[in-house]
């Protein structure tokens, strides 16, 4: 029954090598940070992790799960309503809440769950969610799953944005869904504006700030922090798996009332197992150490600033951002890959992206900075681009 099958597969996956849109796993064998080692045996410099804080391999995190080890063992074995909870899940939410200046938070085993499991429980057929063009797949999914009537509007667009939502008047209640930072881009939504619109037309909001929280903002809270709205957006989802630490695990803040609906009807998370306890002590660890010092959003700061202006004077195609997310424009995708491909031999670490992941004809390579590395690091991986720009005639 399967040769048929087997036979389109084939088809389909040649189609994607030949496009070159094929998409090749490089495999790690040490901890994540600034400078990593391949199975190959090379010593690269990663450029292309969420590790924005430089955390996924900080020893105060890995003391934190170790101890919760001990403490309370490796797994739930369990979802939360029956026997997954336990003090330190519900220390982390409301550290969480704290952070974002929210009323409640609720975990997840993902970022991915948080967005698939928010919008059913809340709306239906009466309402309207109005989502950006450009939002996570997590968001489309999660949208795609509510029975809500759906508006989309141009990336980061508040004239459009106006227009979805005089088109949505009659619904009963509108939710207004935007990522706080877009993860191919690194542009920042105009939340400020946003929020305007959301009062004129009694909407409320829900940001995603996955690739935000910790990186944008004076303290790194976010955009809502970056747009003095913190504690006044209704809907705040994020992820643990980036610069919090880079692990595993998502969640929902925000209003109280949301957040009690989404425990009794949230289907990632009344059948999904809880987060392990020593994600989640790491995750109390971190949110201590971020409130204690900004000392690793300040060094984040500077190597963005400092990595975007360089690129910049040499002469490559950069998209504006105020996060830490370095799109390297290429538009096609074979000499995006070709690229990352001959940066790998020069030993900096960074993935081409193409369709589907961004529209046709606008392949990029993504760099994303972090507080772990430092100036020479910086200087090596701008060195390799320049000498591979002008190798492959990107730049003069």
């Amino acid at each position: 029954m399967y040769s048929d099958f087997k036979s389109y597969l084939q088809k389909e996956i040649s189609d994607i090598r030949e496009a070159g849109l094929y998409k090749s796993e490089r495999i790690i064998v040490s901890p994540q940070g600034a400078e990593i080692e391949l199975n190959t045996g090379q010593k690269v410099l990663n450029f292309c992790a969420n590790n924005y804080l430089g955390l996924s391999n900080n020893p105060q995190l890995i003391e934190a799960a170790k101890k919760a080890l001990d403490s309370h063992g490796y797994g739930m074995s369990s979802v939360r309503f029956i026997c997954g909870t336990t003090n330190l899940h519900k220390e982390l939410e409301a550290k969480i809440a704290e952070f974002f200046g929210t009323e409640d938070t609720i975990l997840y085993a993902a970022c991915f769950d948080a967005n698939g499991g928010v919008f059913e429980p809340l709306l239906n057929e009466q309402d309207a969610i109005i989502s950006d063009s450009l939002n996570h797949a997590s968001i489309i999914d999660g949208v795609r799953l509510c029975k809500a009537q759906r508006f989309r509007y141009e990336n980061a667009n508040v004239e459009d944005l106006e227009k979805q939502l005089i088109a949505a008047k009659d619904c009963r209640f509108k939710l207004i869904v935007t990522d706080g930072v877009f993860s191919m881009d690194g542009n920042v939504a105009p939340l400020d504006k946003i929020y305007q619109l959301a009062e004129k037309y009694n909407a409320m909001i829900m940001v995603d700030e996955s690739h935000s929280a910790g990186v944008v903002g004076e303290t790194g809270r976010g955009v809502t922090e970056h747009f003095n709205l913190k504690g006044k957006i209704e809907i705040i989802t994020g992820t643990l798996g980036k610069a919090f630490g880079g692990a595993i695990g998502g969640f929902t803040t925000g209003k109280k009332e949301i957040i009690e609906m989404l425990r009794q009807r949230s289907r990632p998370y009344l059948f999904s197992n809880s987060i392990p306890p020593m994600v989640v002590a790491a995750g109390i660890k971190m949110l201590e150490m971020m409130s204690a010092t900004n000392e690793l959003q300040d060094k984040l700061h500077f190597n963005t600033k400092y990595f975007m202006e360089k690129m910049s004077n040499i002469g490559f195609d950069i998209k504006p951002t105020q996060s830490a997310i370095c799109a390297v424009m290429l538009y096609e995708a074979k000499l995006a890959q070709d690229f990352a491909a001959k940066l790998l031999e020069e030993g900096i670490y960074v993935i081409g992206f193409s369709y589907p992941v961004v529209p046709k004809g606008l392949a990029r390579i993504r760099v994303q900075l972090s507080a772990a590395h430092e100036i020479h690091h910086l200087d090596k991986a701008i060195y390799a681009f320049t000498k591979v720009g002008k190798e492959m005639g990107v730049i003069n």
